[in-house]
């Protein structure tokens, strides 16, 4: 098998991205191109591409009723998302299940199915149908990144960290290291 020698494996070894907990995700356009809005004044405007980005990150839950958007920005070449893994959602408005079970029932057969899909499969669902609509209003040229930048937060104080550096992003951006403006510093 060939192995390319500089390449980093992605994931935490030995880790089941199944398990509950949050899951702080980075996911970059091909090349880091801009291709969903600009920022102006601190602020993030989307174009209609930026527009299909956020309408399937608020999809996710009602495809996978076992993950929760928790924090998450939309930014001109990349998304920055906590997803929480939690098998006592459902797709009430809270996220949370209230089927007199403590949460234990699943329902349907599809529901099953969906129950227990680790990370990845969660983003290459994403990935795959933000693409397929992007494509669809002509911008067959968008592609994602390869992979996904991930890791598994692992405390309160961590993730109000990366809550506060999501939700502020957008400000920083002019100091980002995916802004293309910063490439090559």
């Amino acid at each position: 098998m060939f192995l390319k020698r500089d390449r980093k494996l992605n994931r935490w070894q030995g880790y089941d991205y199944k398990y509950l907990g949050l899951y702080f995700i980075t996911i970059c356009t091909h090349h880091r191109q801009p291709r969903f809005g600009e920022i102006v004044g601190g602020e993030m405007k989307l174009n209609p591409i930026g527009e299909i980005v956020k309408q399937q990150l608020l999809w996710l839950h009602k495809h996978f009723p076992h993950i929760r958007l928790d924090e998450w920005v939309v930014m001109p070449n990349h998304v920055h998302m906590i997803l929480e893994i939690n098998y006592n959602f459902n797709n009430d408005k809270t996220g949370y299940a209230d089927d007199g079970n403590d949460g234990k029932s699943v329902g349907t057969g599809r529901d099953l199915s969906l129950q227990g899909k680790p990370i990845y499969d969660i983003i290459g669902a994403f990935k795959t149908t933000s693409s397929k609509f992007i494509h669809q209003i002509g911008h067959t040229e968008f592609a994602w990144q390869r992979s996904f930048h991930d890791r598994v937060i692992r405390n309160d104080d961590e993730l109000s960290k990366i809550r506060d550096y999501i939700f502020g992003n957008p400000a920083k951006w002019t100091e980002d290291r995916n802004n293309p403006k910063n490439f090559n510093q």
